[in-house]
């Protein structure tokens, strides 16, 4: 059974069912009755982890690798990161939910085998804040294993294309004063990267996607700690019977994890280490 919090205030109601058998990550995000999530309209990968995640509104990639398969560096028999990392898909190993004086939300904790071979210990608290409107994430990742690893992690929020209209568009502190078009790109699909750090305020970027026909005009705004996710990426996909576009706030650019080290923005969390991530959304 999934794991259900409500929140809202005069611009609505809403509701998020969090899902036991993929690391606490969101299956339904319900806003007056509307679940803005994409359902079965995705395209597959091949990967059931990811044909179920993307289904879902929000999901995890990391905390190992956070895009498509690439070899395990220092191993020979030709093992490779799974398709956005080891975490989707790893059932939560502990939850608990808030007390009376505490914010409404729900704290869990998921054991994640590497595929390193070491193990990572993913603790979330979800909570509803901001006069109950805004959905609230701080995840803490810590190296349970012996070796140090990479620490990557992308937050994808998918949304079903048959919400937005042709007014919808795009908008952020790393767009400056430009408001871009949903369908960005050429194609039937697409997808982008850009820093949020320079233009980040107080250390939070934030990108709007709106206005939905379907919810009255009302937007989805995104807000994400850069210190560990400096980067916006956005997809969608409009092919076949998929329609579906992703807000995702990720720890890096776009680029083959050998150039990544090579540049040095692939740092080893120790054994024993943690590192900190935050997200929060709200509908206005």
């Amino acid at each position: 059974m999934p794991i259900t919090i409500s929140g809202g205030d005069a611009q609505g109601d809403f509701l998020i069912l969090l899902d036991r058998q993929s690391a606490l990550d969101i299956g339904a995000f319900v806003v007056d009755g509307v679940d803005i999530s994409p359902g079965t309209a995705i395209p597959s990968d091949g990967d059931r982890r990811i044909d179920h995640a993307l289904q879902g509104f929000f999901f995890t990639c990391g905390p190992d690798h956070i895009r498509h398969p690439e070899a395990v560096e220092g191993f020979d028999d030709g093992r490779t990161f799974p398709l956005h990392g080891s975490l989707c898909g790893t059932p939560v190993s502990r939850t608990e939910m808030s007390g009376p004086d505490e914010p409404r939300g729900c704290f869990g904790e998921t054991e994640v085998r590497l595929a390193n071979g070491g193990t990572a210990l993913v603790s979330r608290r979800w909570r509803i804040g901001d006069g109950e409107s805004e959905v609230l994430l701080p995840d803490r990742v810590t190296n349970t294993g012996l070796e140090p690893f990479a620490p990557m992690l992308m937050y994808h929020m998918n949304i079903g294309g048959r919400l937005l209209g042709n007014d919808t568009h795009i908008s952020g502190t790393m767009f400056g004063d430009e408001q871009r078009p949903w369908r960005f790109g050429d194609g039937e699909s697409a997808h982008f990267c850009v820093p949020a750090a320079p233009t980040a305020r107080d250390g939070w970027a934030e990108v709007t996607l709106g206005p939905f026909e379907a919810l009255a005009g009302r937007s989805l705004t995104v807000r994400f700690s850069t210190a560990t996710l400096p980067f916006l990426q956005m997809w969608r996909c409009q092919r076949g019977s998929a329609d579906v576009i992703s807000i995702e706030p990720v720890s890096h650019r776009i680029a083959k994890r050998s150039e990544l080290a090579a540049a040095g923005d692939m740092p080893m969390l120790a054994p024993g280490e943690t590192i900190d991530y935050a997200v929060a959304f709200r509908i206005r």
